[in-house]
C-alpha cells in the first residue's frame, strides 16, 4: 500500500458525522474556496454539475438557520453551516457546459448540437420527478466529496436532513429551480463527548454479486 493510499484510507475511516463543534472557530473564505476547488471534481451525469452551495457564516443568519433546522445545537457551534442545493433544470446548461470543448475543437459543431439536443431530450422525456432525483443524486455525490476534502484539510462535518426546506429557501433566497439536498455543518470537533462509531454492516450484508 502506498502512502497516498494509506492517507486516503485514514481520511475515510476518520471522517465522522460530528455533533459537537468547538465554538468560536472561524473558517476563512480562502479555506472554503480551496475546499470547493477540489469539490468541483465530483462526478455528475453529463457533467451538468447540478450542485450549488450556500455557505452561512454570519452569526445572525446562522441563528435563523438554527431555528429552521429543529434547533440542532451543532449549528450554533459550527464554524459555518452549508446548504447543499441541486438544480432541477441543470440539463438546460448542457450547451454552456460544453462550449469549451467545442471552441477547443474536441467537439465538432455537429457533435455539439447532438449532445445538447440529446441531453435535453433525455431529461425532459423522463419528467419532473426524474429531474428532481437527478438534482439530489448529483448534490449528494458532490456533498460527499466536499466532506472528504474538508476532512483531509482538518475540518469536521456533519450532514443533516432535519430542517424545514421551504423556510431555508425563503431565508437564503434560493431560486425556485433549486431544491435543498442537505445541510452540512462544518467546524472543528469538540471531542469531549466522543462516542464510538456506530455499527457498520459487514460487506456480505450489503453487497451482492450478479443478483441480489
Amino acid at each position: 500500500m502506498s502512502s497516498n493510499e494509506h492517507d486516503f484510507t485514514t481520511i475515510i475511516k476518520t471522517r465522522r458525522s460530528v455533533n459537537k463543534f468547538i465554538p468560536g472557530v472561524e473558517i476563512q473564505d480562502k479555506e472554503l474556496e480551496e475546499i470547493f476547488n477540489l469539490t468541483k471534481f465530483a462526478p455528475s451525469a453529463f457533467n451538468l454539475q447540478h450542485t450549488h452551495y450556500v455557505v452561512v457564516k454570519d452569526s445572525d443568519l446562522k441563528e435563523q438557520v438554527y431555528e429552521a433546522a429543529a434547533k440542532q445545537y451543532k449549528i450554533r457551534t459550527a464554524s459555518a453551516v452549508i446548504l447543499v442545493l441541486g438544480k432541477v433544470d441543470a440539463h438546460k446548461d448542457v450547451g454552456e457546459m460544453n462550449e469549451g470543448l467545442l471552441n477547443l475543437g474536441f467537439l465538432s459543431k455537429q457533435e455539439y448540437d447532438f449532445l445538447v439536443s440529446d441531453t435535453i431530450g433525455f431529461y425532459e422525456s423522463r419528467g419532473d420527478a426524474f429531474m428532481r432525483e437527478e438534482a439530489i443524486r448529483s448534490g449528494s455525490l458532490s456533498a460527499m466529496q466536499m466532506m472528504l476534502v474538508a476532512k483531509d484539510r482538518g475540518w469536521d462535518t456533519c450532514p443533516m436532513i432535519g430542517f424545514d426546506p421551504d423556510a431555508l429557501c425563503r431565508l437564503l433566497n434560493v431560486p425556485d429551480n433549486y431544491i435543498p439536498v442537505m445541510l452540512i455543518a462544518i467546524g472543528k470537533e469538540d471531542s469531549s463527548s466522543f462516542r464510538p462509531r456506530g455499527y457498520r454492516k459487514p460487506v456480505g450484508e450489503f453487497v451482492s454479486i450478479n443478483r441480489f
